[in-house]
């Protein structure tokens, strides 16, 4: 990826310099020997002084869209009490297109990473001057992962992952209550049951509505949008949010949003960056997910029949893949660790040998025989019920990516 620099035009040593040279012909005075002397000294003043932080505005955008959209389907919730309620939460979840999300857990990862002044003064410390910010910027651009060694990277990660994980943790729960919601609406004594055991309505009409709203660009909110923009630039601090450092390894959501953060405290992600930012923003592990999981929706939405079923494919594959995919992609794999067995008791001590003497056995009567004993018959299984076309679409494991 070539990084692209981003430049202010001349300087003041620059100016300066032409004055001089368009005085060449006379002699300068005392006071315009001066005035280059104490512009020259501005000059480098400003060279060693940390550059404006800089993001660009798509950035701001592509976060606005993720954190609205993630958390407008955390606050679902079930307890529908009718079909139209549970269509129009359908309309709202089906309407993402999985690239845009995916570059907008990134993005808002980056403003998260700013909001730590420790991650922008430790990353600005090591450039005090134009070529080093350069070289840095190069560094970055090549791999991606050298900003996750900079200076309050731990504390900027830390961030991303606590706020992050409270989102997902959020989507989780409504992805619960919505699939609980799905099979008690089943029971006889639930009011409800008449119309959740119904066939939903216009169930092609419905599907093919979902595939329209999937494919069309979702607009970022403008009131979250400028919020972002702005607690990007603050320097940090600007957003309420907390938590503790965490050390490296990073998953790769969270490796891309400290580098765009990096580049930006840089002053290296503004308007004329788009090549480099749009190039951060992209993440297979959740794009990849993403998809699969609006594709398992469509199948959902296809063999879904009653009211009941097209709840669960709401819960499943739009709220609680939602969570999924942003986990894989932003929180650490879980490490599973075998200790040594530790024996609680003391070993047995061994016991004496046993000395088995034969017994004859007893002379057997003619008269008398033992009658072979009658096998007690084993009552059948009850026969399982055969479960529905959405449940054996959505009971395979590893439909949305695993957690």
């Amino acid at each position: 990826m070539r990084p692209v620099h981003l430049r202010d035009g001349l300087s003041v040593a620059a100016l300066a310099a032409a004055f001089l040279a368009g005085c060449a012909s006379d002699t300068p005075t005392q006071a315009e020997i001066e005035a280059a002397r104490v512009a020259a000294e501005a000059a480098e003043i400003a060279a060693r002084a940390p550059p404006r932080i800089r993001l660009n505005q798509s950035v701001a955008d592509a976060a606005a869209v993720y954190m609205s959209f993630s958390r407008d389907m955390a606050g679902l919730e079930g307890g529908f009490t009718n079909p139209e309620q549970i269509q129009e939460a359908l309309r709202r979840g089906a309407a993402y297109d999985p690239g845009q999300i995916s570059r907008g857990l990134v993005a808002y990862a980056s403003i998260l990473a700013l909001q730590s002044p420790e991650f922008v003064s430790g990353v600005r410390s090591l450039a005090d001057d134009q070529v080093t910010r350069e070289r840095i910027v190069a560094r970055i651009v090549a791999d991606p992962g050298y900003a996750a060694t900079l200076p309050g990277a731990e504390v900027a990660a830390g961030l991303v992952m606590a706020t992050l994980s409270e989102d997902i943790n959020a989507l989780s729960r409504a992805a619960n209550s919505i699939e609980n919601d799905a099979y008690a609406i089943q029971a006889a004594h639930d009011p409800r049951r008449f119309w959740g055991i119904s066939e939903v309505r216009d169930r092609e009409g419905r599907l093919e509505a979902a595939k329209i709203r999937s494919a069309q660009t979702m607009t970022p909110p403008a009131g979250e949008a400028t919020r972002l923009y702005d607690a990007a630039h603050s320097g940090g601090g600007a957003l309420p949010v907390s938590g503790a450092p965490r050390k490296r390894p990073y998953p790769p959501a969270v490796v891309n949003g400290l580098a765009l953060a990096a580049l930006a405290a840089l002053g290296y992600a503004g308007e004329n960056a788009r090549s480099n930012t749009d190039a951060l923003q992209f993440d297979r592990v959740s794009e990849g997910c993403l998809t699969m999981s609006k594709l398992n929706l469509f199948q959902c939405l296809a063999a879904s029949r009653p009211n009941y079923e097209d709840m669960f494919c709401l819960g499943r594959h739009i709220v609680r893949d939602l969570a999924t995919c942003s986990r894989g992609a932003a929180m650490p794999a879980p490490i599973v660790t075998v200790s040594d067995v530790i024996p609680t008791d003391p070993p047995p001590r061994a016991a004496e040998p046993i000395i088995i003497r034969p017994v004859p056995p007893p002379a057997a009567s003619p008269q008398t025989r033992t009658p072979a004993p009658t096998p007690t018959p084993t009552p059948d299984a009850p026969p399982r019920p055969t479960p529905s076309i959405t449940e054996r679409l959505n009971t395979q494991p590893g439909r949305a990516g695993a957690r």
